[in-house]
């Protein structure tokens, strides 16, 4: 199995939990609470899919 693209999306979603961290300040009202939400909801799959790679790793 290809894990690229896995690999990708889950380096991406961490990336963007750590911009939205770092540059809370500067985003704008509108959009903090939005980019807060996908950002967990991303991170929150990126890390099924870390268990999920880790449970069929013997397969």
């Amino acid at each position: 199995m290809d894990t690229t693209a896995t690999v990708i999306f889950i380096i991406a979603s961490f990336a963007l939990g750590i911009l939205t961290i770092v540059q809370r300040n500067s985003i704008p009202p509108s959009l903090r609470r939005g980019t807060a939400i996908a950002a967990i909801v991303f991170i929150a799959f990126a890390f099924f899919l870390i268990v999920y790679s880790l449970t069929t790793m013997g397969s």
